[in-house]
């Protein structure tokens, strides 16, 4: 098992993980049109022109990504997939983790997710993600917004 950077050529197959693993929120919010589920090969080649994106490898098989970029002080933070079969295992918390320290400069890191999304806010706030805003985007969605203010000397 290892985390790496991802690479153009691991597109496909972390957007058949991505599609995969949103399909629980699609069913939770009752809406196939997510974000995750819609975007193209193309859109998400073009991300790793301007966004950090990791991969987790086990046998071979990519079974978790996560993205990120920073701006400003703030690094945000987006897309964090687990294939369905894997969750639970710590493989999140290892992609987090990993895409924080490729942040060093970075005082606050920022993402969200949907208020419904229990396992997501259990996850971001045991990592020290605090709430800070919500957005509804339509009535069966709203989304939550975590932050993590990071101490650096």
């Amino acid at each position: 098992m290892i985390i790496a950077m991802a690479s153009p050529e691991d597109a496909q197959a972390i957007l058949d993980l991505q599609r995969l693993a949103f399909g629980y929120e699609a069913e939770l919010y009752g809406d196939d049109r997510l974000p995750p589920l819609t975007q193209t090969l193309d859109e998400l080649r073009s991300e790793f022109g301007h966004r950090l994106i990791l991969k987790f490898v086990d046998g071979g098989l990519v079974v978790g990504s996560v993205r990120a970029f920073q701006e400003g002080d703030t690094c945000h933070v987006g897309r964090l997939v687990v294939h369905p079969d894997r969750q639970g295992r710590g493989i999140g918390t290892a992609l987090m983790k990993e895409i924080e320290s490729r942040f060093p400069e970075a005082r606050r890191f920022e993402l969200f997710t949907g208020k419904l999304s229990v396992r997501n806010l259990r996850l971001y706030e045991h990592l020290g993600y605090m709430p800070f805003k919500e957005e509804v985007v339509s009535p069966r969605l709203t989304m939550v917004y975590l932050e993590k203010r990071v101490l650096r000397s």
